[in-house]
């Protein structure tokens, strides 16, 4: 690479998160817009054939072709890495594509993984199903267990990978000791930041190696577009993932990648202001009498209630989940029907398995989330049919209760 780089935006070196999630990105064009520009454009020209060849080369630093180089999806990259603390991000299609391009990218066959069976069911899937077909193979184990994370790492495991809180039961793993075990054994360890985000909480200062996105959620905040980022080292995004990139690409366009920008904006405000509802939520939730269970980390009846008071700047982040009442008594079938009821009663929440918008959702993870696994697979996960998750938005906390006391209300009855 020659030293003709692309500029950055000059901002203080201790300029603190809230700024950077509105002003880092890339200088503004000649024409000094205040918002970011969106460069809708496959290619870009070059001034002569040997710039075009140095430029193809990589042996100069600048923007090629959509798929791999565009100035809005750099912005939107430079940011989300200055938010995470890492030197580096790639953006892709969606978060599942940003975790393709992150196992593509650093394995091969032969090579294992260590997963918490608790994470996203379209991740089981993906590690668990489609990888194995070519040859690399994943263990699950508990998300809290660290000893288990300890006894499942072999010789040939290059990967701890981890989602904290987990979807849908908000469980918290130890990443700091996760990153001791990873790094022991010569691996290194992902976390997935999508409940929290960088607002709440940064895993690289805990230890972790990558960071892994879904900005389909929080990032964007109002369930506009898809998007997928991973964050980590220049000497693995740039060396290993940028690279492949250009030959699948799993790319990002640039319209999302601009909507994401907008999103990044107002992420600490909407995050806290979440987290706050949330927990009046699920604390109120502890109370009525047709729900068996509460999850959400701001609880202190949460089993990692301290941790992730810890690792999450004080706040449980805006997911809660909750059993209905006839789970214990009644089994699966009973426990089905209530917890349909529950969300069927619903005027404000919106029926969807999204998340992270400022719009409250609603959905029963066993049939929509985690459906494609197997019973059994989503037991050992901990989602039974008598559970709900919400993802609270900006709506008033009080309206949010009678919107799911109707429900809730006729099963107490």
């Amino acid at each position: 690479m020659s030293e003709k780089k692309i500029p950055r935006r000059e901002l203080p070196a201790d300029a603190r998160i809230e700024t950077l999630a509105v002003r880092e990105g890339l200088p503004a064009t000649p024409w000094g817009e205040n918002s970011e520009a969106l460069f809708l454009t496959s290619s870009f020209v070059h001034p002569d054939a040997a710039t075009a060849a140095a430029r193809f080369a990589n042996e100069e630093e600048a923007f090629v072709y959509s798929r791999f180089t565009n100035p809005t999806v750099m912005m939107m990259e430079r940011r989300l890495a200055a938010l995470e603390g890492t030197q580096s991000c790639i953006a892709t299609s969606s978060g599942m594509g940003a975790i393709l391009l992150l196992v593509m990218g650093l394995l091969r066959a032969g090579d294992h993984i260590v997963c918490s069976r608790s994470v996203f069911g379209s991740t089981i899937k993906l590690l668990g199903g489609e990888f194995a077909k070519f040859g690399v193979e994943t263990t699950f184990v508990s998300q809290t267990d660290v000893q288990e994370w300890r006894r499942a790492v072999r010789p040939s495991t290059r990967l701890l990978f981890a989602e904290t809180p987990s979807n849908p039961l908000t469980e918290v793993c130890d990443i700091a000791a996760l990153a001791d075990i990873a790094h022991g054994a010569g691996a290194l360890l992902a976390v997935d930041n999508c409940f929290c985000t960088p607002a709440l909480q940064q895993p690289v200062k805990l230890g972790a190696d990558l960071i892994v996105h879904s900005g389909t959620k929080y990032l964007d905040g109002q369930g506009r577009v898809i998007a997928g980022a991973v964050c980590g080292p220049t000497s693995i995004i740039d060396d290993k993932l940028v690279p492949l990139m250009r030959s699948a690409g799993i790319c990002l366009s640039p319209f999302n990648a601009w909507v994401v920008l907008k999103g990044l904006e107002t992420l600490s405000i909407r995050m806290q202001a979440q987290s706050e509802r949330a927990l009046a939520l699920a604390r109120w939730l502890e109370q009525h009498p047709a729900v068996e269970r509460v999850y959400h980390p701001g609880l202190a009846s949460h089993p990692q209630h301290e941790l992730a008071m810890r690792q999450q700047s004080g706040c449980g982040g805006a997911v809660v989940s909750f059993i209905v009442k006839g789970q214990t008594a009644g089994g699966a079938d009973l426990a089905r029907r209530h917890a349909f009821q529950v969300i069927d009663a619903t005027r404000i929440c919106s029926i969807t398995a999204n998340l992270g918008d400022t719009k409250t959702t609603i959905t029963h993870p066993a049939s929509t989330s985690h459906g494609r696994l197997t019973e059994d697979q989503r037991l050992a996960a901990g989602i039974t049919q008598g559970m709900i998750r919400v993802a609270v938005g900006l709506e008033h906390v009080e309206d949010l209760k009678a919107d799911l006391a109707r429900g809730l209300d006729a099963i107490a009855a």
